[in-house]
């Protein structure tokens, strides 16, 4: 078993030729602050729109080294945090309207895609969650019921039986579905958008890191940045930057791959159609079929480090490896017997309420896109665009919508950051072992875990 290594998909693609670094100190009219999707996405659009403007991208590692080449390929349209937060300062309609723009840009993502010959490993088979405890089951049904009240959810409540012929789920009591999702390779998504960037004339410099984020200026350790517009777009490492290490919490999350399985695993599971697969849990997980049909599954290991550290190349914790392994053997008894090839982890940023934001303060000329908490695959296309869209001045949909220019307070400072994320998810583990052990209604434990993270709307 390969343990960190940055990530199985990295793996798979081997590791990437290394871009010069920052030749000295430059002028441009745009900078971008880290090479993963948002940056890029930033980056790709301001060229298709405007190809005269010199664009750079400053990356401390490689394209790709935090969470973009190592999340769980989930290109689907959920919304940080959920829509219904929106409706009380923007109305329904915004709200929808917001949870469109997120439809569209699952295809969005998709068709750059195609049109760039990125080969991704792409398939768009709808998110499937699951739920398989009597207080999972009545939450999947309010959640649903909820859902099918918004407009362009397109969600499907499944009952038993339909939902284990979708993907055969030991012990599955009920399952939601909509169609706006898909299956990709994100470490192919992301170097292949980079090398797409690189055609438009963006410059990427790597094993570059900038040190602080001024006012129309990046300090990095190559020299000095100035430009009309900074977009910041390092999301789990924003904590690293002067000033922000109580802006976004990094989270950390990891997965483990199965080596490939064999045919009759598949036929006994049908899971077949791409879809990406989670599950009702306080502690959720996150799972795909991969292109080579091995299971790559996910979920939270070592939640935080104290002090907003960030790991090394996704080394992770072999106690996170048990605990993944009896999630994936419990969903599917016929894996016991499935090696796990690679276990790696990775940092997620997380606003204190939960909530993703894009935006662009004019004086300073620094742009942001961030806070994904997990749903950035999609996310990120949608910042990108958006961004591009702010630093040019266009009067967009896109650029009304509700999360544009949204604040949040920072993070409370150590210990008692430390201390209540390490509370709070040990509380939502008790909470999922009440419920796997029979509690037939959500814990109280995880109501009040929900209304201390802002994960209580």
């Amino acid at each position: 078993m390969i343990n960190g290594n940055v990530s199985h998909w990295w793996q798979q693609l081997g590791a990437p030729q290394p871009r010069p670094e920052l030749p000295g100190s430059l002028t441009a009219d745009v900078a971008i602050v880290g090479a993963g999707y948002t940056g890029l996405w930033t980056a790709y659009y301001l060229k298709q729109q405007r190809p005269e403007l010199r664009v750079v991208v400053v990356e401390q590692r490689h394209a790709g080294y935090g969470a973009s080449g190592r999340n769980g390929g989930w290109l689907t349209s959920a919304m940080t945090g959920g829509r219904a937060q929106y409706e009380p300062t923007h109305g329904r309609d915004a709200a929808e309207r917001f949870q469109r723009a997120m439809n569209e840009t699952v295809d969005e993502v998709i068709r750059v895609a195609a049109a760039e010959g990125i080969d991704a490993d792409i398939m768009k088979g709808g998110e499937f969650n699951v739920a398989y405890t009597p207080a999972q089951e009545a939450r999947i049904r309010a959640f649903a019921a909820e859902e099918q009240s918004w407009r362009f959810t397109d969600l499907e409540l499944l009952e038993a039986d339909a939902a284990r012929a979708k993907i055969n789920v030991a012990g599955t009591r009920a399952a939601v579905w909509h169609p706006h999702a898909a299956r990709i390779q994100p470490a192919k998504l992301v170097s292949g958008l980079a090398a797409a960037c690189e055609r438009l004339g963006v410059e990427i410099y790597e094993r570059t890191r900038v040190v602080e984020i001024e006012p129309h200026r990046l300090r990095t350790t190559h020299g000095t940045v100035a430009a009309d517009f900074i977009v910041r777009a390092t999301e789990g490492f924003t904590a690293g930057l002067k000033g922000l290490k109580r802006l976004w919490l990094p989270m950390n999350s990891s997965l483990i791959a199965t080596e490939p399985l064999d045919a009759a695993v598949w036929d006994e599971l049908h899971w077949n159609q791409g879809e990406v697969l989670g599950d009702f849990a306080h502690v959720y997980m996150y799972a795909q079929r991969t292109a080579d049909d091995r299971i790559a599954i996910g979920g939270r290991g070592v939640p935080y480090r104290y002090g907003s550290q960030t790991d090394t190349d996704g080394q992770t914790a072999l106690s996170t490896v048990d605990t993944l392994s009896e999630i994936l053997h419990r969903f599917f008894p016929a894996t016991r017997g499935a090696a796990i090839d690679h276990v790696w982890s990775g940092v997620l940023g997380v606003p204190r309420d939960w909530a993703a934001t894009v935006g662009l303060d004019r004086e300073t000329g620094i742009a942001w896109g961030g806070g994904y908490v997990g749903t950035g695959v999609t996310s990120t296309n949608l910042a990108g665009r958006t961004i591009a869209d702010l630093v040019l001045g266009n009067d967009t949909e896109i650029a009304g919508l509700p999360w544009v220019n949204h604040r949040v307070r920072k993070w409370e400072p150590e210990p008692l950051r430390w201390i209540a994320t390490q509370g709070l998810y040990a509380a939502y583990g008790v909470a999922d072992r009440a419920e796997l052990a029979g509690r037939r209604t959500t814990s109280p434990i995880a109501h009040v875990a929900d209304v201390i993270t802002g994960r209580a709307h």
